[in-house]
């Protein structure tokens, strides 16, 4: 296959595995915070059919899991997700044989690719998992952290391809030391960038671990908490990651003040993680030798905005679905635009 025709089939599966993965991690978020995580028992079918009209019209599937009867909305909500992770699948699965076949050509580093597919591999395991293991808070928010991590690498490919306009070649007058042999004002805002990526990954991990719990409704009210700045938390048993087998963990297991403790976890984790996205976009923008990144330091500021007013919203308005979904879309948003940053600021 001809060198352009490769990078062109290359750049249209990037985009669609962006656009799909994006749909999934929100898909997910819809599937838990409605209650449908479970809403077919066994993987991957749906009481052992590939649909739930099929479930449906089956008595022996139904019985064989008596103790959890189909509810279709649910099935529908939880197979419809699963569809759409199984179509990203193959979108990944493409642009890992086309690295492969074409690597003498390189549209992209077969290394990372392979990752990429290693990254899928284990995300679609623990979607097993998160259904067999029957809703595990450390299962459920792994797959979280997997299934946004499978969205940033593909945003970074995408980014990283000839046909992308978000190339780095605008900076590379400002990675010159600085007199005295500091670092370059690009050096600097990359170290920034990257703590700001660091700080939001540990938000997203509290995230997935707030939801697991259902530990979002332990506070009403903002900022306070239960009317106080700092009310009672259990933080010893807040945050037990292995709690034994076989346990049905729908609808949580903590008793209030360690659900109290997660939730203001999350929210200082929010702070921190917002003053740290802040500094780095506003480095970026003081700083004349970067204006090639000033776009993306602005994308950063805005859906860092965007995701705390919608933080604070579910908030006030005591966390209805579509907000508390929103939130999750917010977040991968803000890990694009952050991504996007540490981008433009590559050299390479």
């Amino acid at each position: 296959m001809p060198a352009n025709s490769v990078a062109r089939w290359m750049h249209r599966l990037a985009v669609a595995g962006v656009l799909l993965c994006f749909a999934v991690v929100v898909l997910g978020a819809y599937v838990r915070l409605s209650a449908a995580g479970l809403g077919c028992p066994d993987w991957p079918g749906c009481y052992g059919h590939l649909t739930p009209p099929g479930a449906q019209h089956s008595a022996a599937a139904q019985a064989a899991y008596a103790g959890r009867p189909l509810a279709p909305g649910k099935a529908w909500r939880e197979m419809i997700h699963r569809y759409a992770a199984g179509a990203l699948g193959l979108v990944i699965a493409g642009i890992t044989a086309l690295a492969i076949s074409a690597r003498r050509q390189r549209p992209v580093s077969l290394p990372f690719a392979l990752a990429l597919f290693a990254t899928l591999i284990v995300q679609a395991a623990l979607g097993m998992l998160t259904v067999t293991r029957q809703l595990e808070p450390l299962i459920v928010t792994l797959h979280l952290l997997f299934g946004m991590t499978t969205l940033g690498l593909l945003w970074w490919l995408m980014l990283s391809l000839p046909r992308s306009s978000w190339g780095a070649t605008a900076l590379k007058s400002a990675g010159r030391k600085i007199s005295g042999g500091g670092a370059s004002p690009i050096a600097s805002a990359r170290q920034l960038a990257l703590a700001g990526l660091a700080a939001l990954g540990v938000q997203m991990a509290l995230g997935g671990w707030t939801s697991s719990n259902y530990a979002a409704l332990a506070c009403l009210d903002f900022p306070t908490c239960q009317g106080t700045w700092w009310p009672h938390g259990d933080y010893h048993n807040a945050f037990v990651l292995w709690r034994g087998l076989n346990i049905d963990y729908e609808g949580g297991l903590l008793d209030n003040p360690a659900r109290v403790a997660i939730h203001l976890t999350h929210r200082l984790g929010a702070l921190l993680a917002a003053v740290a996205l802040t500094l780095a976009a506003l480095f970026v923008l003081r700083r004349r030798g970067l204006s090639g990144a000033r776009l993306r330091a602005w994308a950063l500021l805005g859906a860092l905005g965007l995701q705390l007013l919608i933080g604070v919203s579910m908030v006030l308005k005591a966390f209805p679905l579509w907000l508390a979904t929103a939130h999750t879309a917010g977040a991968a948003l803000l890990l694009l635009a952050t991504l996007g940053l540490l981008r433009s600021l590559s050299t390479r």
